[in-house]
């Protein structure tokens, strides 16, 4: 099954504790994956800045929630028990915990009036109902990147081909390619066909080297043009290769390509400008925002 969202493992974690132990969050998060029928793919599938589990950080929020309502105590670092309050709704058999039920209790709404002023008649949608906080957060920053990436697509389209082989001598130097940037702007030239071409060294002594092809082109790349390409590395005696292009390729492009004996990299359009943003070619910093959690070493006595 997919991966429930925090409001769906409520109701089976109080169950969890209900037998009025005290219980590591560990514990419980593995025990309701193994309730959920969890995969090990879905066990392990990361938020996307990679830092924590989905599964882990709703499980996470599911217990802070309920925390709030005073259904879950912390009576240790990492570890939680039920209420009397927690057993209380237990008996009432509930079909589910959700925001709503919790929303009878005067702690809860108090912790939701802190934390969220909602503007006067705005709903909160069923979308914000179901993420925790750090997947709306990342959602928000996953949508203005999306959109970041786009723009620098079509900028680069509407540039001059000078400005696209500098994005690209750019990006390699960035990503440790090509030596310094005097060396990778001489080895790569211009091709006079919307694209540039060259060998540049793959680490700064040149111990290898590989052979680059771009093109700005809006046609898909098919796979005569990697099949081109693949001959042009035997003629430059080169065993790796990147293709990059502002456009995208076949699928017999990329099958002709993953099955060669030659190493050969294929970069579309939005690959491009997503390697573009992380090492910030093209693109300035407009807003820096750091998310914080309590640090229970400090209140823990030596």
């Amino acid at each position: 099954m997919a991966i429930p969202d925090y409001q769906t493992i409520m109701l089976p974690l109080l169950k969890f504790v209900g037998d009025k132990q005290e219980h590591s969050l560990r514990q419980a998060i593995d025990s309701l994956a193994d309730q959920f029928h969890l995969t090990i793919e879905e066990r392990r599938k990361l938020l996307p800045s990679g830092h924590q589990a989905v599964f882990n950080n709703r499980a996470g929020w599911a217990r802070t929630y309920m925390k709030k309502a005073g259904l879950l105590r912390s009576p240790q670092r990492g570890y939680l028990c039920i209420t009397e309050r927690g057993l209380d709704v237990l008996k009432q058999n509930p079909s589910k915990i959700d925001l709503e039920l919790l929303g009878q209790f005067e702690e809860f709404i108090a912790f939701r009036t802190f934390r969220r002023e909602k503007s006067a008649g705005q709903q909160v949608t069923k979308e914000e109902r179901e993420r925790t906080p750090e997947e709306t957060l990342e959602s928000a920053y996953q949508n203005l990147r999306i959109d970041l990436a786009n723009d620098l697509l079509q900028q680069i389209k509407v540039s001059p081909p000078s400005l696209f082989e500098n994005i690209v001598v750019d990006l390699l130097v960035k990503m440790g390619y090509g030596g310094n940037r005097k060396d990778a702007g001489e080895a790569i030239g211009k091709s006079g066909d919307e694209g540039i071409d060259g060998i540049i060294k793959e680490d700064p002594l040149g111990l290898d080297i590989i052979y680059i092809q771009a093109k700005r082109w809006e046609n898909s790349i098919g796979s005569p043009e990697i099949q081109k390409f693949a001959g042009a590395l035997q003629g430059k005696h080169a065993r790796k290769g990147i293709f990059i292009t502002t456009s995208n390729y076949s699928s017999e492009a990329q099958k002709y390509a993953s099955g060669i004996e030659n190493k050969i990299i294929l970069i579309d359009g939005d690959q491009l400008t997503q390697l573009m943003i992380d090492h910030n070619i093209g693109v300035s910093l407009s807003a820096t925002y750091e998310t914080k959690k309590i640090d229970l070493d400090y209140f823990t006595e030596g």
